[in-house]
């Protein structure tokens, strides 16, 4: 991933757009054979990667059908670890689509730059990554093109990222040529031999990740990306040799790296068995990597809280408000030298993918598709879909809010208490009113911020970005939101756990109606009135609301 110089995101330049459909442009991210990635945030302030589809793409009537396809497919998952999209547009006369800015580094990369990692640091990741999959295969999603290059590492995590617009472009192209969609060297089997995949497929990914981080070595040996995809082909007759990988690495190894599909482990065993073999929970990221690997991150963090300026047009020094695809890109700068006493590099070539069985469109910049259930209205990010689905908010921390606004008290501390959903309904919460609408039904949230629903994806859901505040002031209240944005949904198991949301936890909001909602979490009670069919707890909080004047 290129960000500029170093970690620094680069300037607009004079042809670059400073506004597109009402996103204020800050920075110039990176540019790829799709399109060019801007930085630029929500009206709430959630920092996203803008991306400007290219002309020729947008052009392509075909394009804009599968784009429209695979972005609705993936707007039905929701779950930790997967970044969400926030707004897209596929009927412009450029498409776009805006996700949740990660200001993190691929798995890729890092491996290039600073070798294997820690075992601990793999096990943590293959639980997380397997999680995310486990979310995207409940939605009947296959990834289909899981590589290093398609994980995050942040410092709230690894993040699963990149799978729907790419495949949308390669079905595009393969249309007429036929192929198979995918990085050879990362398919499962029946990938490779162009059967249909299942989710096994990526389970079978993971577990090849999962080698190539520890040790840097792939597990069917040296070679291009054609060779190690025949022999991946070949698994059934030629498995790979695992004695030369560490000896707690191998039995994840052994149930991802089955031949058989249906003898893979799953992703929810994956998930188990990895927290056990970390010896830590998955949730917990302090000095989850590396130090140099950590301080980059925070490095990345640091710059895009500071975008650079923009380069003033020519002409007469104001900025250009004309989008265009086609802007030639800058001259390549020098990169930065890696930190001292970095480890052993990982084989590029068990990183790239660019081979005959593979069609990659690689983009400059990583982000992904996740978000509300299929069908919902396009929606601005700061608007509330029409169908009462959620606007994924799923983040990891960005850095503190810049926003500078006067808040005036609307109403205090006013007792508040969100009730578990009765069976097969949700209960709809407008924060503004506030008032809660129990036994609601799908379709029926529209200008609420959340809903606590119990139909087949029983969990809490936030339809407005939704962060933990450190304090009660309405200036932390409004860095919560920024800066430590929870999922978009909580399922019904984590909050039977316990989950983010225990006693004394604040969450904030902004608002449809552009307030800045607070609500305190005083108790956490078991549901005890009848109605309800799951365990989901009942919570007892405090409101308070402010009118925001920015």
């Amino acid at each position: 991933m290129t960000n500029g110089i170093d970690d620094i995101p680069a300037p607009l330049s004079p042809l670059d757009p400073r506004e597109t459909a009402g996103y204020r442009l800050l920075a110039r991210l990176g540019e790829g054979g799709m399109g060019t990635v801007y930085l630029s945030h929500t009206r709430g302030g959630q920092p996203v990667a803008f991306k400007v589809i290219r002309q020729e793409y947008g052009q392509d009537p075909d394009f804009r059908r599968r784009f429209e396809q695979e972005v609705r497919a993936a707007r039905r998952v929701q779950g930790y670890h997967l970044v969400p999209v926030v707004d897209h547009d596929t009927t412009g006369p450029l498409p776009w689509i805006a996700s949740a800015f990660v200001p993190a580094l691929t798995l890729a990369d890092a491996l290039t730059a600073y070798g294997p990692l820690p075992l601990p640091a793999v096990f943590q990741l293959v639980g997380c990554a397997a999680r995310a999959l486990g979310s995207i295969h409940a939605a009947e999603v296959v990834h289909r093109d899981l590589k290093p290059a398609n994980i995050l590492l942040g410092s709230t995590g690894p993040y699963v990222i990149d799978f729907g617009i790419a495949r949308a472009a390669d079905t595009t192209q393969l249309t007429h040529s036929g192929g198979v969609i995918g990085t050879p060297q990362y398919m499962s089997p029946e990938q490779a031999l162009g059967e249909p995949v299942t989710a096994a497929a990526d389970v079978f990914s993971l577990g090849l990740i999962a080698a190539v981080a520890a040790t840097g070595r792939h597990p069917y040996g040296e070679g291009g990306g054609t060779t190690l995809a025949v022999r991946i082909a070949n698994t059934e007759r030629t498995p790979p040799d695992l004695s030369a990988y560490p000896q707690p690495l191998r039995p994840l190894l052994e149930r991802t790296l089955a031949a058989d599909p249906s003898a893979r482990i799953t992703t929810d065993e994956l998930a188990a068995l990895s927290e056990a073999a970390a010896g830590r929970p998955l949730s917990s990221f302090d000095d989850w990597l590396p130090t140099p690997l950590m301080e980059r991150i925070a490095r990345r963090e640091a710059a895009a809280a500071r975008p650079p300026e923009p380069t003033p047009t020519a002409t007469d020094g104001h900025w250009s408000t004309q989008p265009t695809a086609t802007a030639p890109p800058r001259p390549a700068t020098p990169p930065t030298p890696p930190p001292p006493h970095p480890a052993r590099q990982t084989r590029p070539a068990l990183l790239a993918g660019t081979t005959a069985l593979a069609v990659a469109l690689t983009a400059v910049v990583t982000w992904t598709l996740a978000g509300p259930e299929d069908g919902a209205d396009d929606t601005r990010a700061d608007h509330k879909p029409a169908t009462g689905t959620s606007t994924p908010a799923t983040s990891p921390s960005p850095p503190p809010s810049s926003h500078r606004a006067a808040y005036t008290p609307v109403f205090e501390n006013k007792p508040f208490t969100l009730r578990a959903p009765s069976f097969n309904t949700g209960t709809h919460v407008d924060l503004d009113a506030p008032k809660s609408f129990p036994d609601g039904k799908i379709g029926q949230a529209a200008g609420m911020e959340l809903t606590y629903q119990d139909w087949g994806d029983a969990d809490l859901r936030f339809l407005t970005p939704t962060g933990r505040s450190s304090g009660t002031t309405p200036e932390e209240c409004r860095a919560g939101v920024d800066t430590d944005t929870l999922p978009a949904s909580i399922p019904e198991k984590d909050l039977k756990q316990g989950g983010p949301l225990a006693k004394n936890t604040i969450l904030c909001t902004v608002t449809t109606d552009n307030n800045l909602a607070m609500l305190r979490i005083t108790d956490v009670q078991p549901h005890t009135t009848g109605g309800a069919s799951s365990d989901m707890p009942d919570y007892v909080t405090t409101l308070t609301l402010w009118k925001i004047a920015e």
